[in-house]
């Protein structure tokens, strides 16, 4: 850092930099994907799930997550890296991300926007939606407004994690650039790379009754203190 602060990177440093946040990022996204599936089958074809769910499909599905973010990070970060950077040098973010490096390019950025877009976001999300358009339609069968609470419960965990990460990463990629101030552009990125993945363990875990409980006692002694 220098005297006002400022850090420095290298070319290569932060092209690894970019490389393994889209890694991460796009490998949570096709996840959630499998995720959604496997509720799918567990709602829908519950009879079928031990053989359409078993431990070889499961370990595939996640097999096929980390390949689809390794390749498809490693072809995007090509493409940003090899784009011509004229405008200046200095990066008014916390790390090397996709926006505030666009910023800098001189060429047209439009492949590598819609590369982030429509394959990181809009597929993923859109067998998402799949999943849960058959999921829904399962649950309108049952007759009982208790059943059909009970069973999309076990959906509510996943649901939340969804509408966190992809309505962040929607606010934080598909916004103009015009209508976010710099800062407010860092909270947003911070919100989705750091602070709504750490929720994710919390999000999980409340449908444990043991962590349901403790935070009920927490809760309450909070509240009598």
């Amino acid at each position: 850092p220098n005297e006002n602060g400022d850090k420095f990177i290298s070319f290569m440093g932060c092209a690894v930099q970019n490389y393994f946040a889209l890694f991460l990022g796009g490998t949570e996204c096709f996840l959630l994907a499998s995720m959604a599936y496997d509720r799918y089958v567990a709602i829908c074809k519950p009879l079928h799930y031990s053989v359409l769910m078993g431990e070889n499909v499961c370990t595939n599905l996640a097999v096929a997550s980390r390949l689809s973010g390794f390749f498809m990070s490693f072809g995007h970060t090509t493409m940003v890296f090899t784009m011509p950077f004229c405008n200046s040098n200095v990066i008014d973010h916390y790390f090397c991300d996709i926006p505030p490096l666009l910023k800098l390019a001189c060429g047209n950025t439009f492949r590598i926007d819609f590369v982030v877009v429509v394959i990181f976001a809009t597929f993923p999300f859109f067998l998402i939606l799949m999943s849960y358009s058959g999921i829904i339609a399962a649950i309108s069968k049952i007759s009982t407004s208790e059943g059909q609470k009970k069973t999309f419960s076990t959906c509510s965990s996943h649901l939340i994690v969804v509408i966190l990460f992809f309505g962040s990463a929607c606010i934080k990629y598909m916004k103009p650039n015009s209508t976010v101030s710099p800062n407010a552009d860092k909270y947003l990125s911070l919100f989705h790379t750091i602070i709504c993945l750490a929720l994710n363990p919390v999000i999980y875990s409340l449908r444990n009754k043991e962590v349901k409980g403790a935070f009920m006692r927490l809760w309450e002694s909070t509240l009598l203190d």
